[in-house]
């Protein structure tokens, strides 16, 4: 039976529990700030880097053996899937909703597959789910230590394609929506193909001065092509971080709203036994007084 003692004990650890979870509230949104600007910072020059490679094909159409990583006519021999997870939890649904989306699209593609986790939970549910990781990435802490993340993804993509013949290189993580929450997606980032080629083809540049390629162009679409593919995983990652602190905000309003319906229930409770508590005390004084009066 709960006491005045205990009751207040609850109280004041249900106080203290909800200060810890408005701490972690400002931080997941102060998190989605950094991401977000980081996003909007890449997009300008991502479009610089689009705009280069649409001036190159503009002025060259070049065959299958002037692109690097250009799909050959072999089929693929293996396929890398790039999960972009979480480390931590109290995310909600983050990584099961990515879990079941990454298993559904790789059982629909043909050929040997191989997946690399960025986050240990990840990791863990794509065991569970018969798609045990064959590397495993340490999620990064903030927008500084992306870069260093993708730098090493791209080499493992080189030594694995030098190895391997023409694999297939797939990026799965969740993408925060316009309006709230996140979704999973996917994205195939190699080999090279024809729609690749025409996505930039089609791209107009924003001015009546056609530009122009200066130097090697053989090494100037090879450093384009490299910057595409950073670009690529670098945003990849921003979003799934951006998406992840989305998801602990969300699961930080929730456990807020929960500890504030048990604060108020504790609340009640304590003044209806603090209450009781004071009715028999006065009942044993009018008892007391009727006593010796009598």
């Amino acid at each position: 039976m709960d006491t005045l003692e205990s009751l207040r004990r609850k109280a004041d650890g249900a106080a203290d529990l909800k200060s810890v979870v408005r701490t972690m509230k400002a931080m997941a949104a102060s998190n989605i700030g950094q991401y977000e600007t980081a996003l909007s910072s890449l997009k300008d020059y991502s479009d610089n880097v689009v705009l280069g490679i649409a001036a190159y094909l503009g002025n060259n159409r070049p065959d299958r053996s002037s692109i690097p990583d250009f799909t050959p006519k072999k089929t693929p021999t293996s396929i890398i899937a790039i999960v972009f997870g979480s480390d931590q939890g109290l995310v909600g649904q983050f990584n099961d909703s990515l879990t079941g989306f990454v298993s559904n699209k790789l059982g629909e593609l043909p050929g040997e597959k191989k997946v690399w986790a960025i986050g240990e939970r990840v990791g863990l549910l794509l065991s569970d789910a018969d798609f045990e990781p064959e590397k495993l990435f340490l999620v990064p802490g903030s927008v500084q230590l992306i870069s260093p993340l993708v730098g090493e993804i791209l080499i493992e993509i080189h030594q694995h394609s030098a190895e391997f013949e023409n694999p297939e290189v797939y990026i799965f993580h969740n993408q925060p929506k316009s309006d709230y929450g996140y979704t999973p997606v996917v994205q195939k980032i190699l080999p090279l193909d024809e729609n690749w080629l025409d996505s930039f083809i089609k791209t107009k540049w924003p001015s009546n001065n056609l530009p122009q390629v200066v130097g090697d162009p053989k090494r100037t679409l090879s450093a384009l092509i490299r910057e595409y593919l950073f670009i690529s995983l670098f945003r990849a990652c921003a979003e799934s971080l951006a998406s992840e602190n989305a998801s602990r905000l969300q699961a930080m309003q929730r456990a807020e709203k929960s500890i504030q319906e048990l604060v108020t229930d504790l609340g009640f409770k304590f003044n209806r036994l603090r209450q009781s508590s004071i009715d028999e005390e006065l009942f044993d004084v009018v008892s007391g007084f009727e006593a010796l009066k009598d």
